[in-house]
C-alpha cells in the first residue's frame, strides 16, 4: 500500500473536526456558534448604535446574521465550551495592558514626530520572527495587537507564525512584539 493510500485511509476515518469528535454533529455547532455569536454582536449593535427604530434595529440583524453566519466559528473554535470562559476572562484582562501600549505607543510616536531631529530619529524597518502560537485565534490577535500598536503594523503573518511586521524606528520593534506574543500565549493556553 501505497504512502498516499495509507494517509487518505487515516484522513477517511479520522473525525473531519474536533466537533465530530467529541460527537455533535456540524450543523449543532454551527448553530451553537452561530447564535451565541449572534446575540453577543447584536447586543455591541444595540449598546454602542443607540439608535432603536425598526430601521436600525433590522439593519442590525442584517449585519449580525451575516457576519455570524460567516464568522461564527471563530468565536467558539471547538465544542470545547468548558474552557471559554477563561479564554474571554483573560482576554478582558488583556485589552487594559494592550491600552497602556498603545498609549505608550501613541506618545513614543507623538514624540518622533515633534522632535526636532525627527529625520534622524525616524528609521523605517521590516522586521520578522518566529512565532510560539499555534492557533489561528492567537495569530490573529497577535497581528490585531501589532498593528493597533502606532508605529507598528503586521505586513504579514502564515499559519506556520512567521510574522513580519514594520516598524517606524528600531525602538518600536525591539521588545514590544514579543512582549505581546508572550501575553497572547498566556491568553489562549499556549
Amino acid at each position: 500500500m501505497s504512502v498516499q493510500e495509507q494517509e487518505n485511509r487515516q484522513k477517511e476515518s479520522a473525525p473531519a473536526t474536533a466537533g465530530e469528535a467529541f460527537g455533535l454533529s456540524r450543523r449543532t455547532r454551527f448553530s451553537v456558534s452561530f447564535f451565541i455569536t449572534f446575540f453577543i454582536m447584536f447586543g455591541l449593535w444595540l449598546l454602542l448604535s443607540g439608535k432603536f427604530d425598526l430601521f436600525h434595529i433590522s439593519l442590525g440583524v442584517i449585519s449580525c446574521v451575516i457576519v455570524s453566519f460567516l464568522s461564527g466559528d471563530l468565536l467558539l473554535p471547538s465544542p470545547k465550551t468548558s474552557t471559554m470562559p477563561g479564554i474571554w476572562f483573560r482576554f478582558i484582562k488583556y485589552i487594559p495592558w494592550l491600552l497602556y501600549q498603545v498609549l505608550v505607543a501613541n506618545i513614543h510616536v507623538m514624540y518622533l514626530v515633534f522632535h526636532p531631529r525627527m529625520m534622524e530619529l525616524i528609521d523605517p524597518r521590516i522586521m520578522k520572527f518566529k512565532s510560539r502560537l499555534k492557533s489561528d485565534m492567537s495569530l490573529v490577535t497577535l497581528a490585531n495587537s501589532i498593528t493597533l500598536t502606532p508605529g507598528t503594523i503586521t505586513v504579514y503573518i502564515s499559519i506556520y507564525g512567521n510574522v513580519t511586521f514594520h516598524v517606524i524606528d528600531i525602538e518600536s520593534g525591539k521588545t514590544l512584539p514579543w512582549i505581546m506574543e508572550a501575553r497572547i500565549a498566556e491568553v489562549f493556553d499556549e
